[in-house]
């Protein structure tokens, strides 16, 4: 997560030293490509490997990405270390949630989930103002660099102090395992999103929405989308992700809620420390350090979710209360943010904020492990992240289509202000705009930046809103007691994933001791 907001305060310094600006919207499109792209993918890996050797590979790839990046030479360099990196970081998070199904007894992982979506949704906060710190005291290379000693130490804690138990398949042969990763699935899954992103990017911005290459990647992203589900159904359960699985009751309802809530707070991440530049004139540092009762609230609700799930034992009330402190937090938003606001005010409803966000951001996660039968989670996971990363991709853009449209109608429509140099404004950015007009028009170009601002706090009070909706779907599932199918998994039973641990009737062999299924192809 932290990847994929630090660049945005580096932009116009790695611009000037390339003269690249052509390449903006590459910069951070390469790494939500790869790392959307990915998700699903990993998913499937940690079924059939190692889950430190997978999660060793996914922090190798992005080190070498951050690597690339911070040596990058030119623009191209810089575009292709983004990808390696967003390819790599797919699977570290997803990989941390599968080293905790492995160590930590199901009952006790609320706290430690709770620690770690907080962790992920603060790097995403700091994230801007490390990039500012770095680029104007040190270097916009820094940015990257940092992420190597930070990397290097993960890897080294995880090979000395963790162990997790080997997968089921283990005794698969390399090709077998191949051929049970669906690369038919993958090979459409890609293109899939790569058209989506792009045309998500370019539409509206770069191109005309009704460009022939805009068109041109909806058809391609349809083709191939009905093309992938073609083959899901195909596959049944040598699927990326299998029927049964991604339409499970808490699954589909989880994903759903991942994409609106995750998605609420990204807007919130984005254009709060827009609105503390653009209308209190703070610099991308100062902003950031606005934003941090935003942090305090969503870190310490994460925490205090965590152990309330864990205490009760199921985490539906807990999704409930975030979203509607979220809602109520998002809706004085929008109403009470003026230009006039003064510091207690604004510190406060950002507290109540991120303390809905908090609460709500690691439940779907916990409502996978808890649903799901143990070789199945991960694949889970996976579709829980990927509905985050879908969900942030998607309605980023639309709040930047909503943003650049009310921005420009409001600066068309003062006076003593040309189509040429309102365009030039709102090129100029959130900090820059004040160097371009006279003195008597900066007030009126603020309100215009508050009302443009504002509307995309109001696509993020209804995502929230609309969180509640599936969550009304969420089973009432114990985690101290986890049943799955006929069989049922107790606390006491060890942590999920252990040999301990019973598998549901579709994941045990049939009495012959052959496993026909298209995932085993083999006596296990």
């Amino acid at each position: 997560m932290k990847d994929r907001t630090i660049i945005s305060t580096a932009i116009p310094y790695i611009t000037d030293q390339f003269h690249s600006i052509d390449d903006i919207g590459w910069y951070g499109s390469a790494y939500m490509l790869t790392n959307c792209s990915f998700q699903l993918f990993y998913g499937r890996i940690y079924k059939f490997y190692s889950t430190r050797n997978v999660f060793f590979l996914a922090v190798g790839l992005f080190e070498v990405g951050s690597a690339v990046c911070g040596s990058a030479p030119n623009s191209t360099a810089l575009i292709v270390g983004r990808a390696i990196a967003g390819a790599g970081s797919a699977g570290m998070l997803a990989g941390v949630m599968q080293i905790l199904v492995h160590t930590v007894p199901l009952a006790k992982r609320p706290v430690y989930t709770g620690v770690l979506s907080s962790m992920s949704g603060i790097a995403s906060v700091v994230s801007p103002i490390l990039s500012g710190v770095f680029t104007q005291k040190v270097s916009w290379r820094w940015c990257f660099y940092i992420n190597l000693p930070f990397a290097a130490i993960s890897i080294v804690t995880v090979f000395f102090l963790v162990k997790t138990p080997p997968p089921r398949e283990q005794n698969l042969s390399f090709r077998q395992k191949i051929a049970c990763l669906d690369l038919h699935g993958i090979v459409l899954f890609l293109p899939c999103v790569v058209c989506l992103i792009l045309a998500l990017q370019w539409g509206g911005t770069t191109y005309s929405w009704h460009d022939v290459r805009i068109i041109g990647l909806w058809v391609v992203f349809g083709v191939t989308l009905i093309a992938w589900l073609g083959v899901q159904v195909w596959k049944k359960e040598a699927a990326t992700v299998p029927g049964r699985v991604f339409f499970q009751r808490s699954v589909l309802a989880g994903f759903f809620f991942s994409i609106s809530f995750i998605s609420s707070m990204m807007l919130l991440v984005y254009y709060i420390p827009t609105w503390f530049q653009a209308i209190k004139g703070d610099s991308p540092v100062d902003a950031g350090l606005s934003f941090l009762p935003f942090i305090l609230g969503l870190m310490t609700a994460a925490t205090i979710g965590g152990f309330v799930t864990q205490k009760i034992g199921y985490y539906v009330p807990t999704m409930i209360c975030a979203c509607v402190l979220s809602s109520v937090g998002t809706g004085l938003l929008t109403s009470s943010f003026q230009p006039s606001t003064d510091r207690p005010h604004w510190i406060g409803l950002q507290v109540l904020c991120g303390f809905g966000v908090g609460l709500g951001i690691q439940q779907p996660i916990l409502a996978a492990q808890t649903v799901l039968p143990p070789p199945d989670i991960s694949t889970g996971i996976a579709i829980m992240f990927f509905g985050q990363q879908l969900g942030g991709t998607i309605f980023l853009q639309v709040a930047e289509t909503v943003f650049s449209h009310v921005l420009k109608s409001g600066l068309y429509g003062l006076k003593g202000l040309s189509v040429d140099d309102a365009n030039a404004i709102a090129r100029a950015g959130a900090t820059e705009f004040r160097t371009m007009v006279s003195p008597s028009m900066v007030v009126d170009v603020v309100k215009v930046y508050h009302r443009a601002i504002t509307h995309t706090w109001y696509i993020s009070l209804a995502l929230t809103c609309t969180a509640i909706i599936p969550t009304l779907f969420m089973e009432w599932r114990s985690i101290k007691t986890k049943k799955s199918g006929p069989g049922a998994i107790s606390d006491k039973q060890g942590p999920v994933g252990g040999s301990s641990a019973a598998a549901p009737a579709v994941d045990r062999l049939p009495p012959t001791g052959k496993d026909d299924r298209p995932d085993f192809p083999h006596k296990v």
